[in-house]
């Protein structure tokens, strides 16, 4: 009988009722829910494991819906740094990026992710590959896109060199259960017309997601304005590149015809507001994303851009940050955001048919917050509790496509302590390659 009972929980289904079920039980049969009720239902059911969740509240697990994830090895490294990205991460990548980096930061990455409660991730990097088999190992769920970018890059020696390592990726990792592999044009300044369309075309070939930045920066606004007189985003029309498997991150720089044409394409929207808050880029208009029902996920970005890669702190900040920008303190109930965590995560990835609710026939992706700590109490509202007091730390219980990966805050089988001493090793190369190019 491969069947395991949650009880003891406040479960925050997120399903179309938004239906709570205070001491509720969950039952997964495989990697599926089977069913989601009330006590009786552990009295319905027979089962070989029982998880008693010990008062804890049960959610769907969290989606970030776009990071790169081995950039942890970076971490902390030029946060103030003026035009970081082609004055600093670029040159970096360029001298240190290779196979092993990725594996390692990948893996330190998704560490991060799960005892966070985060149990799906979309990332876009190079060596995308050891990526995945990151994510395959750890069992964590992902979205994956290989970098395409017009100059030589870690894992190419010619400019556009990852449409074809991006193809060879598409074709292996295709059909897997958790790896959904897609194609990463890095950004409109970094892929010419004629590459953005044969990454759509490739997208389209195997029919799977296009990630990209999109109107990120004020000089890509600039740069379309004065070279075509568009905006990025009319520009990606113009190329027939936009459409329901696009995943947009960003879209910081966008005006109402943008969002027009973003609304009428059902692109994917990863917003990233830790990330861009800390860079100074600006505030999306989310409040008219949310307000024409677009599909609205929430991300991290880079750890070298965010710092952090859970999406508890995401879910914070969107709720402050945006009643401060629009002066509302209405504006964004706690229940959105939590949904914008899970069901909005899934369909901005255009994965809501298998996950971010918890009903059954869907994944079993579940995470259980403890309530024990000071933080966590009293509760008299759950959706407020995980928006406004809750952390990372709080997670207690990690569950993905059935397997039990986090209980009581660690891993169950993953030894982190090995990678955590790889790390070291790594940190001390890079920071003397800073030192050495006066990057410090």
């Amino acid at each position: 009988m491969d069947r395991l009972i949650i009880k003891d929980v406040s479960i925050l289904t997120m399903n179309s009722e938004k239906k709570i079920f205070e001491n509720g039980v969950v039952v997964i049969k495989g990697d599926a829910i089977e069913a989601v009720g009330d006590k009786g239902l552990h009295e319905k059911y027979k089962a070989d494991r029982v998880i008693d969740g010990n008062n804890g509240i049960l959610i769907p697990g969290m989606v970030n819906t776009h990071t790169h994830a081995a950039m942890v090895v970076f971490r902390s490294l030029g946060d103030d740094f003026a035009d970081r990205l082609k004055k600093y991460i670029f040159p970096l990548e360029k001298k240190l990026v290779d196979k092993n980096l990725v594996s390692l930061g990948s893996k330190y990455g998704i560490a991060e992710m799960l005892l966070s409660g985060v149990t799906t991730f979309a990332d876009m990097y190079y060596f995308e590959d050891e990526v995945a088999k990151a994510a395959k190992e750890m069992g964590i769920r992902a979205v994956l896109g290989e970098t395409v970018v017009n100059f030589p890059s870690p894992d190419s020696k010619v400019p556009y060199g990852g449409l074809d390592v991006g193809e060879q990726f598409i074709e292996k990792w295709l059909g897997d259960d958790l790896i959904t592999p897609a194609i990463a044009p890095h950004a409109t300044y970094t892929n010419d017309s004629i590459h953005i369309q044969k990454a759509s075309a490739l997208a389209e070939k195997f029919n799977v997601p296009m990630m990209m930045h999109v109107a990120e920066m004020e000089d890509e606004i600039k740069k379309y304005r004065n070279e075509y007189n568009m905006t990025p985003v009319q520009y990606l029309e113009s190329l027939s590149a936009l459409n329901e498997r696009f995943i947009a991150a960003h879209l910081i720089h966008v005006s109402m015809d943008d969002m027009d044409i973003l609304d009428k394409r059902n692109i994917g929207i990863a917003h990233n507001i830790g990330a861009n808050a800390k860079a100074g880029k600006g505030v999306p208009p989310l409040k008219e994303m949310v307000n024409r029902k677009m599909r609205v996920g929430l991300g991290s970005d880079g750890p070298m851009s965010g710092n952090t890669l859970d999406i508890i702190n995401q879910m914070s900040l969107v709720a402050k940050i945006h009643k401060l920008f629009n002066h509302d303190r209405t504006l964004f109930p706690a229940r959105d955001i939590v949904e914008m965590a899970t069901l909005g995560g899934a369909r901005a990835l255009k994965l809501d048919n298998l996950i971010g609710s918890i009903e059954p026939g869907k994944k079993a992706d579940l995470v259980i917050l403890e309530t024990d700590s000071v933080n966590m109490q009293p509760i008299y509202d759950y959706y407020s509790t995980l928006v406004y007091a809750a952390n990372a730390g709080n997670v207690d219980t990690v569950i993905v496509n059935g397997k039990v990966l986090v209980r009581n805050k660690c891993f169950i089988e993953y030894e982190i302590e090995k990678i955590q001493q790889e790390l070291k090793a790594l940190n001390l190369k890079i920071k003397m390659e800073c030192i050495y190019s006066g990057m410090n």
